[in-house]
Order: C-alpha cells, then sequence, then structure tokens
C-alpha cells in the first residue's frame, strides 16, 4: 500500500479521496484486470463507472461538469491506477487531452467534449507520434490542408493510447508545410469521420490491457473549428503540456514502484529456502533496504515536483528529470523485485511479471531517458 505518512503535499481531505478511489478500484478495476489484458482493452463500462465516481478529469472546471480541483486529485488517481498493475488510459484522459481541450479550446469545444469526457461518455485520445518520427515532434508528415472551411487531413499515426476506444483524437498535423514548428496545429478529429480509419490493436509487451493503435487519416474532412486553440501554435501547446504529462509518467512510475517493492517484499517472507524464509538472507534484506532508501527519496522527490508543479514553477526541465528519475527507478525496482522472486518471477501467475513487463514503455513513452538527458543537458 502507498503509504502517506510525511508526504506534505497531502491533508487529510486528500487522504479521504485516496481511500475512495482504492474501495472503488478494488471494486471495478481488480477484479477485471485479467479479462482487460486478455482482451487488450478495458472496457467502456469501467470507463463510464469512473465517471459516475468522480475519478475522470477531477481538473476539469465545475462549470463543465468537473470538480475543479488541483492535479494532487490526479496524481492520487494515478499513484493508484498504477499500484493496482493496470495500464488503463484514464490517466492520459484526465491528465493531458482535458487540459488541452480546457486551456486551448473554444467556448464550444469546452461545452461539446468536457462534460462528455468527465462522465466517460467519450474517451479520447492524442496522437502525435508517427511511424517515422517518434520524438522528433517538429518531423510530422500528417497533413491539414485548408479548402474552404474545411481542413482536409491526411496521414498516419501509431502507438496511440485509447486509439480503439477513442471517440475523439487531438490529430498533431502540419498545416503549413513550410512554417517549420509554427506550421504545426492541433486538429480535433471525431471516431465515424469519413477516412477516418482504426488499424491493429498493437501487440505489446506489456500494457496489454491498453488499447494502442495505429491510426490512418485519408482525406478526412472537418469544419475549420474543429483546430484547438490557434493555427500554428499547436507545437507551442505541446511544449507547454510537456511538464504536466512527464510529471504524470513519473507519479504513475513511482506507484508501480512501489507495488513491485512490496511484492518482493511480500514473496520473500513468505517463501522458504534452505530452512529459513528467503528474506532472512542478508544479500536479501540489503537489496531491499537499498530500494527502500531510493523510494524513500522518490517519493520526496516528487512531492517536491508536485508542489511546483502546483505553483506554476515546474519547468519542462525539471518535469524532463522528474521523468528521468522516476522511470529508472521504476525499472531498477521492478528488475530486481523480479529477480528476488526467483523463477517465480518469470511466471505470469504472479503480479511482479505485469508490473515488471509494464514499467519497461515508461523509459520510452512521453520522451525516452535519451530525449530527457538532452533536455535536461541544455540546461547545465
Amino acid at each position: 500500500m502507498i503509504s502517506t505518512e510525511g508526504r506534505v503535499v497531502y491533508d487529510e481531505d486528500m487522504n479521504l479521496f485516496r481511500d475512495q478511489v482504492r474501495k472503488f478500484f478494488d471494486k471495478e478495476l481488480a477484479p477485471h484486470l485479467d479479462a482487460w489484458e486478455e482482451n487488450g482493452v478495458v472496457s467502456r463500462e469501467f470507463w463510464r463507472a469512473c465517471g459516475e465516481a468522480g475519478l475522470l478529469c477531477p481538473g476539469v472546471p465545475a462549470e463543465y461538469g468537473g470538480l475543479g480541483l488541483d492535479f494532487r486529485y490526479n496524481a492520487v488517481i494515478d499513484e493508484e491506477l498504477a499500484y493496482y498493475g493496470s495500464s488503463a488510459g484514464i490517466t492520459l484522459q484526465s491528465d493531458i487531452v482535458a487540459d488541452y481541450i480546457a486551456h486551448y479550446g473554444s467556448e464550444e469545444q469546452r461545452q461539446q467534449w468536457l462534460p462528455k469526457m468527465v462522465s466517460g461518455e467519450v474517451i479520447t485520445a492524442i496522437a502525435m507520434t508517427e511511424p517515422g518520427t517518434g520524438s522528433d515532434l517538429q518531423g510530422v508528415r500528417t497533413t491539414a490542408r485548408r479548402e474552404g472551411n474545411e481542413y482536409v487531413v491526411n496521414g498516419s499515426k501509431t502507438y496511440i493510447t485509447n486509439g480503439q476506444n477513442a471517440d475523439l483524437v487531438i490529430v498533431v498535423a502540419k498545416t503549413d508545410q513550410n512554417a517549420g514548428s509554427k506550421g504545426i496545429s492541433l486538429i480535433l478529429v471525431e471516431a465515424g469521420r469519413e477516412g477516418f480509419k482504426k488499424g491493429r490493436n498493437l501487440d505489446k509487451i506489456g500494457q496489454n490491457s491498453a488499447d494502442t493503435s495505429e491510426l490512418f487519416f485519408e482525406d478526412v474532412r472537418v469544419p475549420i473549428t474543429n483546430c484547438l486553440g490557434e493555427e500554428g501554435r499547436g507545437f507551442a501547446y505541446l511544449m507547454n503540456q510537456l511538464p504536466q504529462e512527464r510529471l504524470g509518467i513519473a507519479v504513475s512510475a513511482m506507484g508501480g514502484a512501489q507495488r513491485a517493492f512490496d511484492e518482493a517484499v511480500k514473496f520473500t517472507k513468505e517463501r522458504k529456502a534452505f530452512g529459513q524464509s528467503v528474506f532472512d538472507f542478508q544479500n536479501t534484506r540489503f537489496t531491499l533496504a537499498a530500494l527502500k532508501a531510493k523510494l524513500q527519496a522518490g517519493w520526496a522527490h516528487l512531492d517536491w515536483c508536485t508542489a511546483r508543479h502546483l505553483e506554476k514553477k515546474l519547468t519542462a526541465a525539471e518535469a524532463s528529470a522528474a521523468k528521468l528519475f522516476h522511470t529508472e527507478l521504476q525499472w531498477e525496482i521492478c528488475d530486481a523485485a523480479l529477480q528476488l522472486h526467483g523463477g517465480a518471477g518469470y511466471m505470469n501467475e504472479y503480479p511482479i511479471a505485469r508490473l515488471w513487463r509494464d514499467a519497461r514503455v515508461q523509459r520510452i513513452y512521453g520522451g525516452t531517458s535519451e530525449i530527457m538527458k538532452e533536455v535536461v543537458a541544455r540546461t547545465i
């Protein structure tokens, strides 16, 4: 269990909220995890249940159906979801897409989409990555050519979280191919538009219940009012939102790391070898002690980052450093925890196997560890 003792950014109200989240996940998430992993997608019923429980987009203002809460509430949900070992895409909707629409959308767009995102009626995605671009957002080839009062969208995207379930996609596209980063815009494309096709639900190493997909756009026509914010400002919007996106990944990384550590403690205390518990061997206790020290430092740093973000002071470099540190720590702890399980750790019946698999992509999406180092290095 994630301990809140001594965590400076959380108060008693937050702890009560966390208890509600845990009870909800016990009932609505835990019993279905294996089925979702097998099916490769989280059910829409779960999304609607999250909406009814107030666990979707808690930061959306009340006038659009939300609770108007600060990022700490998102973080509680992110931590607990990761601790349960789930890769459900509700964090993408709450932490990323909702903020794009709330901050840059027109009043009409906010009224149309935010209430349905809060309720779980609408599931969203953001389509950045393309087969040939990866972390290089300036190199996107998807275009949105303006014809009269419409954009005509052409191109393809890949590795898109919520891709199969998505009712609405924010598409990163070039509206001016000769303007570099200033030619990038964010275009809202609704599922069902002629020419918009969802490809495969991709076969991944981990995070199997997250529907990660290819998306194809062939002469997809949308009204120019589907431009999110100003035309040509898309790249600036993406850069503005990166600190919260990367902080959210760091939050999830710590939740997953804590669960892996707890699984290792539980297993080594229960498993016997040579007449004693595996935990009683000095190597086991020293390994766990070192990991616990790193977790202690990690939680403290995460709370520092969260406090900075609440004050709107968290910089892109600080957020990148947080993603780098916490996702690398998650991998270290998951790998060490699996090793302490011995052969059992390689068996899918043990939670550590899923935690280990799911952790691997954390060092890749949202910006690879190598890109994070580059961002941080520029500030030295």
